[in-house]
């Protein structure tokens, strides 16, 4: 219609969402991503899996709140979801990748065309393929080294230049066996830009507009680069409405089910992460039985949860197969 739109040009929000053009612009910043394809059928879909091999992430694209997306761990699955995709149509391919098992990272950003300003970086406590806005996301990070941290501030300001972002951007990483891998770039505003501007007192929202209409980070006084750590510890947790909603699937994945959040800030995590249960609703147990019931591909992981509640004087009750393995 002939309207300017201020700050990032519609050619650049291209880039970061087709995803053929996305993977031309990370090849061309050397930055590494999970491996995948663009396909618009279930045989397509399925060929591309078996090619990756299981498990494999499946998803539309230009959607938000993860809508439509799902891990799938073999081919009936993947045939499932794809038609579940395909019952709106699709404009656009759809992306297969293969899922990697990892820690994953969020870093919310101010690139002005020569300058960056990074207010932090989020930690997120689920592993990889929870959707961002259900995970309890912790700043500053807790566990991941600095080499990593190092190597993520390198890859955002690439990727913030290569796109040319004017403003705000969100990147999603992901960590997986040591390397760094970039999962997507969102150059706009994200969820988690207003819990970040409290915690650190940085008005995210106004330097980026001020960068929208036309000035320089250098001109502010906010710094470029990483912005000073906070004094504090903060972890944003997910509210849920699952007892609201009856016959509700409760389990977490790719597509967002959180309907709020909390912010529980303190000066040490334990007692933040306290706090944003409290706040959420959740009281936690001190004693008790627990039961555990996982899938066979998952068993390993559950072992360390296991010990640490057995530790605490918890009494763990158990479906068959997981009995055995603890016992």
């Amino acid at each position: 219609m002939g309207v300017k739109i201020l700050g990032t040009a519609e050619i650049d929000m291209d880039r970061a969402e087709d995803r053929e053009l996305f993977d031309e612009a990370l090849e061309n910043c050397e930055i590494p991503r999970p491996k995948g394809g663009t396909v618009f059928t279930a045989e397509e879909a399925i060929k591309v899996a078996n090619e990756l091999k299981y498990p494999v992430l499946v998803r539309p694209s230009y959607v938000l709140g993860g809508q439509g997306m799902a891990i799938a761990y073999d081919d009936n699955e993947v045939r499932e979801f794809i038609t579940e995709i395909n019952k709106i149509a699709q404009e656009h391919p759809i992306l297969v990748d293969k899922y990697m098992l990892g820690k994953e990272v969020e870093v919310d950003a101010i690139f002005d065309g020569e300058d960056i300003l990074i207010p932090g970086i989020m930690e997120h406590l689920e592993r990889a393929g929870i959707h961002s806005g259900d995970s309890i996301s912790v700043y500053p990070t807790q566990h991941i080294n600095i080499e990593n941290q190092k190597t993520i501030i390198e890859y955002t300001k690439k990727i913030a230049k290569e796109l040319n972002v004017i403003g705000v951007l969100n990147i999603q990483f992901i960590i997986n066996r040591g390397n760094v891998y970039i999962i997507e770039v969102n150059p706009r505003s994200s969820r988690t830009v207003p819990y970040i501007s409290k915690v650190t007192n940085l008005p995210v929202i106004d330097i980026a507009t001020r960068v929208i209409l036309g000035e320089k980070l250098r001109d502010m006084p906010y710094g470029t680069g990483i912005y000073k750590r906070s004094d504090y510890v903060a972890v944003k947790m997910p509210i849920f409405s699952f007892e609201k909603i009856k016959n509700a699937d409760t389990s977490l994945g790719p597509e967002m089910k959180s309907t709020g959040e909390v912010l529980g800030v303190a000066k040490d995590f334990s007692e933040a992460i306290l706090k944003a249960f409290i706040a959420s609703g959740v009281n936690i147990p001190y004693k008790g039985n627990v039961l555990i019931t996982v899938r066979d591909k998952d068993k390993i992981e559950m072992l360390p949860i296991a010990r640490n509640l057995d530790n605490l004087g918890f009494k763990i009750y158990a479906t068959s197969r997981n009995s055995k393995l603890l016992k």
